[in-house]
């Protein structure tokens, strides 16, 4: 299907728009909607957080009886049955609304293609497909959730430009530069928790908290400790609300990381470690879409072996620290160079002093 230098220019104002949810709309999409009638916007709006009105009905609000006519560019197909709000394609049928123009139809088992079919049975002309790759990747991570069951996993590290990320005697700050370091928590405040190890809690005490960007609100904190070794003094569970994934039940140690105001739940695989694969799982199952992970090599490269890494942030610094310190990932040997894992670069920018490389495996 062929689209206007019109639609093209409304669905990217959507987009804008459906950005301006980036922090607050989960376990919900970012969506973004434009009313276009007559040569000009008469409605738009964003969904702004979960349990309040979708985008559409925003955009309807703004527009009122100029919406009878008028074309509806939205982000993500219109939404078909009823949740904590009433059906978006419903009220779009209601507000007369003449053509409905989605970037991409909703992967939600619940809608799947029963919005825009909604809204072709009340006479409405649809359109899908504009501007869908940009749609996806704002919602990257409810995609993911909706069609694998396990949200979308990011893995953040700063290292030397030779892979290092700490002395061996465990000191890793800094490493990068501030520019590069709020630009790190640009991505934590994306993400809807912040995955971490009992060994960066035991060398490093983070707060694992986003603190040098505005954010409306804290991501989950989740910490992989597998004997329960989480200090209940720990940082990471100031305030309550972290979540501890361990596999081998201790009574007395959970006890105490449950006083100090932690969940802790038991996910244990066949080698007596935490089931990795399984928390993402749980974590889906609470409506985490993005996961955002800051460990040390050895859960790197447990998530790594695991397939379970969907995506990269590499913040290089321009500096060598040596053989001796600690490397990106725990990983065996490889014996021929067909093994190596291949990457994808998607981006590749210098912050400060600093190299960002985003990557994804290819």
């Amino acid at each position: 299907m062929s689209f206007s230098a019109v639609d093209r220019q409304m669905m990217a104002r959507a987009l804008q728009l459906a950005e301006r949810g980036l922090w607050t709309t989960a376990p919900n999409p970012r969506v973004g909607c434009v009313l276009w009638r007559a040569g000009e916007i008469v409605g738009e709006g964003w969904h702004e957080k979960a349990g309040e009105p979708h985008a559409e009905v925003h955009a309807l609000r703004a527009a009122g009886e100029r919406a009878r006519g008028a074309t509806a560019y939205v982000t993500l197909e219109p939404c078909s049955h009823h949740g904590r709000t009433p059906p978006c394609a419903e009220a779009l049928i209601a507000a007369g609304v003449s053509r409905v123009v989605a970037a991409m139809v909703d992967p939600n088992p619940l809608v799947a293609g029963r919005g825009l079919a909604l809204l072709a049975a009340a006479g409405i002309a649809t359109a899908s497909g504009l501007l869908e790759s940009e749609a996806r990747e704002l919602n990257i991570g409810f995609v993911a959730r909706m069609t694998r069951g396990r949200p979308w996993l990011r893995l953040k590290a700063a290292a030397s430009l030779d892979g290092k990320t700490a002395l061996n005697n465990g000191t890793s700050q800094w490493i990068t530069g501030p520019d590069a370091r709020r630009d790190g928590h640009r991505w934590r405040a994306r993400a809807c928790a912040v995955l971490t190890g009992v060994g960066t809690v035991r060398d490093d005490d983070p707060s694992l908290t986003v603190r040098d960007v505005e954010t409306p609100r804290q991501p989950l904190r989740v910490i992989v400790d597998s004997r329960l070794e989480t200090p209940p003094t720990a940082k990471v569970l100031a305030g309550g609300g972290a979540l501890v994934c361990a596999a081998v039940d201790d009574p007395e140690r959970a006890k105490m990381l449950r006083a100090a105001g932690a969940e802790v739940i038991f996910l244990a695989n066949a080698s007596g470690k935490v089931d990795l694969g399984a928390l993402l799982e749980e974590l889906g199952r609470r409506g985490i879409n993005e996961v955002h992970a800051e460990a040390g090599s050895k859960l790197n490269g447990s998530l790594l072996r695991a397939g379970l890494v969907d995506e990269f942030v590499f913040y290089l610094a321009p500096c060598l620290i040596g053989d001796d310190a600690s490397g990106l990932f725990s990983l065996p040997a490889l014996t021929t160079l067909t093994d190596k894992r291949a990457l994808r670069i998607l981006d590749l920018r210098q912050l400060g002093p600093d190299i960002r490389l985003i990557a994804r495996p290819s």
